[in-house]
């Protein structure tokens, strides 16, 4: 099982980041979720501030590129073995942070990875 954290996470069951924690939980990982309002998604709390979390496998974002920044200090300093730009999240200047800073990166949707069983 792998350790990740959603960012971005939406109590809007439509949202993808919504389905995504819920199939993270399927596939029995250890998920932590950071949104805008406190909350509940199966059982994994929404927090609205940042968590210590240690040994996160994935980072994965659902977030804009502007609201991202807030969070690359916070990425960086968790030390992910990746992070995944959820379709719309893409940010080509977190990116090459990420390359300086040597962590792995994908552009990838993490519903359809955990589908394709490549999660």
């Amino acid at each position: 099982a792998m350790k990740t954290l959603v960012l971005g996470a939406s109590l809007n069951e439509e949202r993808f980041s919504n389905k995504a924690i819920e199939r993270l939980i399927e596939f029995g990982h250890e998920v932590y979720a950071i949104g805008n309002k406190k909350g509940e998604i199966s059982n994994v709390s929404i927090n609205t501030d940042f968590l210590h979390i240690e040994n996160v496998h994935t980072v994965t974002i659902y977030l804009s590129k502007k609201i991202q920044k807030l969070y690359y200090d916070y990425i960086v300093r968790l030390k992910p073995k990746r992070v995944l730009f959820n379709p719309g999240a893409e940010n080509i200047e977190f990116s090459n942070i990420l390359i300086k800073k040597e962590i792995y990166f994908e552009n990838a949707c993490t519903l359809v990875l955990l589908s394709t069983n490549q999660y």
